[in-house]
């Protein structure tokens, strides 16, 4: 497979134009409908458990408050929320944007030795780096260099983990994954049914009654506030901060992350306006940072969710409703989390290993089904292998590595 522009938007062209006409909400809500709905809530599920998890662990490691925590969570879902429902509206694609997760495992790191003022420093650092980025057109030729093989194989490596979950799942709650993942299989034979009821939303569907039948909602009876209460710090200036954190996060989210959230979109048929992309996470870093939260960037997994089904053309209504639903789950952070914790881990294992079948068959197809083969196994070993090298995780390194064997073994591609 070649490489290929996503589009043939000049390069300086810094900010792609939004399609006319844009779809008023008589449109919008004729699109709209029970398979693009379903795709939405398993992507806010997914994103509202693990990746909500990581959160909670580096930021309890680096002695936050739960105010603190709190308002991280607002931004990472609120903010975030209100920019998916904008650009998924408008470029009539779903364009789910959340925070970067290997981000998130750096800053915990960092945490444990530096202030939480001087993180914010950096928070607002990188904020303003990827802003430069998007607003100088550089973001276009570094990501039309990248043969899309090699970055799907990253991806493919990113997802891995949740199809080895979901084969492990049954046999450590086989009550609650065994009758989640008969029920996809179900649904994903008899396709006349499944148009009604997605395979993935009946896994769920039955994963809350076997959950309820069983009594295994286990709140611990601890209480909790309802809505989020955004936290207003003074950052401060580290040049140490400076140089451990804004490099790492900005590679994280321009080339880690955004390039999954691309490829994935490419892969499920849209041209993501990557210079609008690009511009967006910037601006919204910089808001996120005032409520202490991390980068923004165009999410992979999430996408891959929002997209995995349905007609192309009615998909951005799945990101629509998935940033609503972020907004709700925004300025109910602190119940909707309390409730997540609640369910026994097999029943998230299983919902986002199953989600994530397709896409990760799809990056897999396209990883290894045409050239640049060399680099996208070299590109997938190094990003299962999990290798952290200058506070920068295996993805990015995974990529990089990919593209030089490919330019050393692979010249002729």
């Amino acid at each position: 497979m070649t490489n290929t522009r996503a589009d043939q938007t000049p390069a300086r062209v810094v900010i792609e134009p939004v399609p006319q006409p844009v779809h008023r909400l008589r449109q919008v809500l004729r699109d709209f409908g029970g398979m693009y709905a379903a795709n939405a809530v398993i992507g806010i599920v997914f994103s509202a458990t693990g990746p909500v998890a990581v959160i909670l662990a580096a930021g309890l490691a680096g002695g936050l408050s739960q105010a603190q925590l709190a308002s991280w969570l607002f931004g990472a879902f609120f903010v975030n929320g209100i920019l998916t429902i904008t650009a998924s509206w408008l470029y009539r694609q779903p364009l789910a944007f959340f925070w970067t997760i290997p981000g998130t495992v750096v800053v915990g790191a960092s945490l444990e030795h530096l202030p939480w003022e001087q993180v914010l420093g950096a928070f607002f650092a990188t904020g303003l780096l990827i802003l430069l980025v998007g607003l100088t057109g550089w973001i276009r030729p570094i990501m039309s260099a990248l043969p899309m093989p090699i970055v799907m194989a990253m991806v493919a490596g990113v997802f891995l983990h949740f199809g080895t979950d979901l084969v492990e799942a049954p046999a450590h709650d086989a009550a609650i994954a065994l009758p989640m993942i008969t029920t996809f299989v179900a649904l994903s034979a008899f396709t006349k049914v499944g148009r009604f009821v997605p395979p993935v939303l009946g896994a769920l569907i039955v994963g809350v009654i076997m959950i309820a039948v069983s009594g295994r909602f286990n709140s611990g009876g601890n209480t909790h506030e309802w809505f989020a209460h955004p936290v207003l710090t003074t950052p401060q200036w580290s040049w140490q901060a400076m140089v451990e954190l804004v490099v790492p996060l900005a590679i994280t989210v321009i080339v880690v992350q955004n390039g999954q959230g691309i490829a994935v979109l490419r892969t499920a048929g849209h041209q993501p306006p990557i210079g609008t992309v690009t511009v967006a996470c910037g601006a919204f870093s910089l808001v996120n940072a005032a409520v202490g939260c991390v980068s923004t960037c165009l999410t992979g997994p999430t996408n891959a969710l929002l997209s995995a089904s349905g007609e192309r053309t009615r998909q951005y209504t799945a990101g629509i409703f998935c940033g609503l639903l972020a907004v709700a789950f925004g300025l109910f952070a602190p119940t909707f989390v309390a409730m997540m914790l609640a369910t026994p881990a097999a029943f998230i294992v299983t919902l986002g290993g199953l989600a994530m079948l397709k896409p990760l068959q799809g990056a897999f197809v396209i990883a290894f089904g045409g050239r640049f083969t060399f680099g996208a196994l070299v590109a997938f070993l190094v990003t299962i292998s999990d290798v952290e090298l200058l506070n920068i995780g295996a993805a990015f390194w995974g990529l990089a590595l990919g593209v030089i064997a490919s330019r050393i073994l692979e010249s002729k591609d």
